[in-house]
């Protein structure tokens, strides 16, 4: 099985807006490209994947990234869902060019791990583990800590879902999953499950990993 990662991410101009009243926009800016850093480089590093996508509106974004040895995706579609279905046919396009394969006999070969930004504390161990259980279910997901969201989602094939993420998701894709009647996993992880976008969010973060207590520290 062949696995590539498409991690979506926001203009760093409206990036974690629910911390406004706490960082300023310098500040947000500083804390999404630290945190999308620490996953492309955790992805790359588990050499689990063909290939590491981004895909984002923001310049600034896309060029960094391409520093940090991840490929860019400019987004082609306005909205969060539909932009990652296009860049997902994108990347299942590409893949089936790279590999001479016909996009039909990919499908069966191919996973698309699509998972966040904000996620400062997932470990190589993590990957692993969540790719693990692509063995055995065609849709692996992964939950926010408030048990409604999703922080990444593997499919295989790519495409096998619709991209639902938004207020609910989780629920969502389980569902659509069951209408499908694909194979699906939940997958309990305390590391996926941690995205920041609270002050809460930073202080757990900063308990969890000292590392991180810089940014913790000047929130207002």
């Amino acid at each position: 099985m062949k696995y590539t990662a498409l991690i979506p991410v926001k203009t760093l101009a409206h990036a974690k807006s629910r911390l406004a009243a706490h960082l300023s926009p310098g500040q947000r800016a500083r804390l999404v490209l630290d945190m999308l850093q620490h996953v492309i480089q955790t992805l790359n590093e588990s050499e689990l994947f063909e290939r590491v996508y981004v895909v984002s509106a923001d310049p600034q974004v896309l060029e960094l990234v391409q520093q940090w040895d991840a490929e860019p995706l400019r987004e082609m579609r306005p909205g969060h869902n539909p932009a990652l279905q296009s860049a997902a046919q994108t990347v299942h396009e590409r893949a089936a060019w790279r590999h001479g394969l016909d996009g039909e006999i990919l499908r069966d070969t191919f996973g698309l791990l699509t998972i966040s930004a904000d996620l400062p504390l997932i470990t190589q161990a993590d990957i692993a583990a969540l790719l693990a259980q692509a063995e055995t279910s065609q849709i692996v997901l992964a939950g926010s800590s408030d048990g409604t969201g999703t922080n990444a989602v593997l499919m295989r094939p790519p495409l096998a879902l619709p991209y639902l993420f938004g207020p609910h998701s989780l629920p969502a894709y389980i569902q659509a999953a069951r209408q499908r009647q694909l194979a699906y996993t939940r997958v309990e992880n305390a590391h996926l499950a941690l995205d920041i976008d609270t002050l809460d969010d930073l202080h757990t973060l900063e308990q969890h990993n000292r590392a991180w207590s810089g940014l913790a520290s000047l929130a207002i």
